[in-house]
């Protein structure tokens, strides 16, 4: 009890704070405008505001705090100890978390070019990677005993997994409590990761994010009164890729790396599917689309508590996968992880999420090619001129087998 309650404290520091701020913040979207209106992409009919993520920063900040006042003044044990290995500048780690909200909260009020974001992304990983946040090598799985040293490359893929870890968290912020809950689920389950590795650094930051999604979730469970914007969806992703990070030494296993990834497996799944029907669809993969696992759930039928929820279900299940390989032999590793990731796989291809969405279209009115997308009217032209294509197509081929069969009857 003694080891579990410094971070009931921090988790509940996290969430009464974050639920103290989330009216302020509020108020402060809506002077500032940061508000997302009803739109053709947008699930919600009414003005909603953004900006959320500075209530969820406040709750992180204020229970982290928590933790040092509490190593200070009552004995708890301290949460600013890296792993042996890694040596850690928490000040770098500190400042890299107000760029990635300062980031997020400066899109959410004047809407920054994808460009400007990126570099704010980049940023903040750079300062993290910078601050020691780093895998220097990882276990050769094939040569027991043996490393292979990332060198001088060690820090680019450090800041690619972190902005990349970021941005999937962002993709996938399309329902009222999506992205929250997800982040939620996932904090929760890498608090246990922490906790049984002794990372206190990971733990403190894992039980602290659990709190505050805890609290904003609240007022973010459709009906949604209060979005995370980006300020909130750059924030956890980015926290989330911080926690696995801190959770591994500077020599990492390939199972260490690959459990948070597994965690985070549905975000993964949505922006990988992304990728492949954006291509699919010869449009660039930062082309916004209405393909995304939510999108398709809404139009299979369920309503947003219903596709949030069964979004989650999917999420607890691989976390669940992803604690079971924690504690079992390479063999039942290796079966879980198959079973996962085709199981995974299999739900990706019933909901349709690598068929592209978005199509080129040539306008007649303006001679131009234009993309179209199934709300717009020239979306089923192109369909149907596909599909007659693909039926002329298929009539042709049978037309040279049965050629080809006469061919050989008169030999």
């Amino acid at each position: 009890m003694d080891t579990i309650f410094p971070y009931i404290c921090i988790a509940a520091a996290a969430f009464a704070t974050t639920y103290i701020l989330v009216p302020v913040v509020k108020r402060l979207a809506k002077r500032l405008d940061a508000v997302d209106y009803p739109s053709k992409r947008r699930i919600n009919t009414e003005p909603i505001p953004r900006m959320g993520g500075l209530a969820v920063f406040g709750g992180l900040a204020v229970a982290l705090a928590l933790q040092i006042m509490g190593t200070w003044y009552w004995g708890w044990p301290s949460a600013l100890i890296p792993h042996p290995s890694m040596s850690v500048n928490y000040y770098m780690l500190a400042a890299a978390f107000l760029v990635i909200v300062a980031t997020g909260a400066i899109d959410d009020v004047v809407s920054l070019r994808p460009r400007i974001k990126l570099i704010g992304q980049i940023l903040a990983a750079a300062l993290a990677a910078a601050g020691g946040l780093v895998i220097g090598s990882i276990v050769n799985p094939f040569v027991p005993g043996e490393y292979l040293s990332l060198g001088i490359f060690a820090y680019p893929i450090t800041v690619v997994y972190l902005v990349a870890y970021t941005n999937i968290i962002n993709l996938i912020d399309g329902l009222d409590g999506l992205a929250t809950g997800i982040s939620g689920i996932a904090a929760v389950t890498m608090f246990s990761f922490a906790v049984l590795a002794g990372r206190g650094d990971a733990a403190a930051l894992s039980i602290a994010l659990t709190g505050a999604c805890l609290a904003f979730l609240r007022f973010n469970f459709h009906p949604a009164s209060i979005f995370l914007g980006d300020s909130g969806s750059l924030l956890l992703g980015f926290t989330l890729g911080s926690i696995s990070l801190l959770s591994v030494s500077r020599t990492a296993a390939l199972t260490s790396l690959l459990i948070p990834l597994i965690v985070a497996g549905v975000p993964i799944i949505d922006t990988l599917s992304a990728i492949v029907r954006r291509t699919r669809a010869h449009v660039s993969i930062g082309q916004a689309d209405t393909g995304h696992i939510h999108h398709r759930l809404i139009r299979e039928g369920f309503d947003q508590r219903q596709a949030v929820l069964l979004i989650y279900a999917w999420c607890i299940l691989l976390s669940v996968g992803a604690a079971t390989i924690n504690q079992v032999g390479i063999e039942l590793r290796i079966v879980i992880f198959v079973v996962l990731l085709i199981g995974s796989a299999a739900f990706a291809m019933r909901l349709h999420l690598f068929e592209p969405v978005l199509r080129h279209h040539y306008n007649p009115k303006t001679h131009k090619d234009e993309i179209v997308s199934p709300e717009d009217p020239g979306f089923q032209e192109e369909v149907q001129a596909e599909q007659a294509q693909r039926e002329e197509r298929q009539e042709r081929r049978e037309e040279l087998i049965d050629e080809h069969l006469r061919h050989l009857k008169k030999k």
